[in-house]
């Protein structure tokens, strides 16, 4: 059974970084992995994707031009740093990983997704 464990999460003030990384117990070179968000009392979300091959990558408005996502499929990890953050960014991060970009972005079913990292962002 593929696992995901997500770390890095925690607390940071308004304007503050952290960066997030997320370990594969699977090889990861076959799949698109990425991050998705859920705020309190509010849906989950994709954040960000990054390609099998590191070509392509993606982001949420909401977050383009403070999270990079990046990924080293040989520790068969992915990373999502977080610049500039907001009390809007706080909830629970989760990683995933699909076959394809879109079913990663869509947050399909046939992913697999970790247990989540809590991110608190103070104002």
């Amino acid at each position: 059974q593929a696992a995901l464990v997500e770390s890095g999460g925690g607390l940071v003030e308004a304007g503050g970084s952290l960066q997030l990384s997320c370990t594969a117990s699977m090889r990861t070179n076959a799949y698109a992995m990425g991050w998705f968000r859920r705020a309190p009392g509010k849906e989950r979300e994709f954040v960000a994707a990054i390609s099998w091959n590191e070509i392509t990558t993606y982001y949420a408005d909401s977050v383009k031009g403070r999270f990079t996502v990046s990924r080293h499929n040989p520790e068969k990890s992915v990373y999502l740093q977080m610049n500039d953050l907001n009390p809007e960014d706080t909830g629970i991060y989760y990683c995933a990983a699909d076959q394809t970009d879109n079913l990663l972005k869509a947050g399909a079913e046939s992913g697999f997704w970790g247990q989540g990292t809590q991110v608190v962002v103070s104002s």
